[in-house]
């Protein structure tokens, strides 16, 4: 994946509701601070899926995101181990590897892993 930027921040806290857009939030062991849990504590998606509820928005295609699988991401400080696609929605789903506060506007880089496309 080229150099990437994240363009929003979500939170879901209650299912079915309206999300909470964010500047900043950190993320703990178990997601992003605030978010109801889910199937995986962080959803990333690309920056042309609109209408979804992913955590993180990059400026990237989803398509280059799912190619992500079994890759470390590093966003800002926070490094995400992206585990799986995020079936039949557009995106992956990560764990976190490393905790801190991501930011709008936070680079994201892979640091490690396979980065071919997975699912």
């Amino acid at each position: 994946m080229r150099p990437a930027h994240v363009v929003a921040l979500h939170t879901y806290p209650v299912k079915d509701e309206p999300g909470v857009d964010h500047e900043a939030v950190p993320v703990e062991s178990e997601g992003l601070a605030g978010d109801r849990r889910k199937k995986a504590p962080v959803s990333i998606i690309g920056n042309d899926s609109p209408g979804t509820r992913a955590n993180v928005v990059l400026d990237v295609p989803s398509a280059e995101i799912e190619g992500l699988v079994g890759s470390v991401l590093r966003v800002g400080d926070v490094l995400l181990a992206v585990e799986r696609t995020a079936g039949s929605c557009p995106g992956v789903y990560a764990a976190v590897g490393r905790t801190g506060v991501l930011h709008t506007g936070d680079e994201a880089i892979v640091e490690a892993g396979d980065q071919g496309s997975h699912r």
